[in-house]
């Protein structure tokens, strides 16, 4: 658990930067220059996630039960991965409605993704990993509308193609994922 607390506390710290507004961020950019923060920053970030990955599995293979889940929520950790891949599509399609109404879709993402986990899992490093993402994406989310409000952002109303592909391929990495690609990168098969 020491290894995937760490990688948590490391990968969660860099990524919370912007949290309490951007004076700490701006002084490191001013103090490293664009170039050298962006790189530090990608160092930081690739450790923690190294860290937390390989602590997780080392967790996961001695699993503290905590409690187990009720059946049904297979089904709904179902449904919640799948709307977490259509979030996480919407970062990367532009002038989609729904980056165009939720603002902030990655972070989103992964609050979805981290609960559906947490519904289907009743471990200890289940409940450390999804839980600390959790909590993290929700004050994330919090801090990011609260800082467009200070800045006026405005978004870009969406189209309907746009929405549609969004949908489209967050539907097809889901599947992808649920499939196939979920037993290769994580070890556990997901639907039979």
């Amino acid at each position: 658990m020491l290894l995937l607390t760490l990688g948590l506390l490391i990968f969660i710290s860099i990524h919370s930067l912007r949290m309490g507004g951007d004076a700490r961020r701006a002084r490191w950019i001013a103090s490293l220059g664009p170039t050298r923060f962006k790189v530090l920053y990608t160092v930081i970030s690739l450790v923690g996630f190294a860290l937390l990955v390989y602590g997780f599995g080392i967790a996961r293979d001695m699993p503290i039960v905590l409690w187990t889940p009720a059946p049904v929520m297979k089904h709904v950790a179902y449904f919640l991965t799948l709307v977490a891949m259509v979030l996480m599509a919407a970062v990367y399609v532009p002038h989609n409605a729904i980056k165009a109404k939720l603002h902030h879709p990655m972070v989103l993402s992964v609050k979805v993704w981290a609960l559906a986990h947490l519904l289907a899992n009743g471990n200890l490093a289940h409940l450390l990993l999804f839980g600390s993402m959790l909590v993290w994406s929700v004050l994330l989310f919090k801090a990011s509308r609260a800082r467009d409000r200070v800045d006026q952002v405005v978004y870009a109303a969406g189209n309907l193609a746009s929405t549609f592909l969004t949908l489209e391929i967050g539907i097809a990495v889901w599947l992808v994922l649920v499939g196939w690609a979920h037993g290769w990168l994580i070890g556990v098969q997901v639907m039979p």
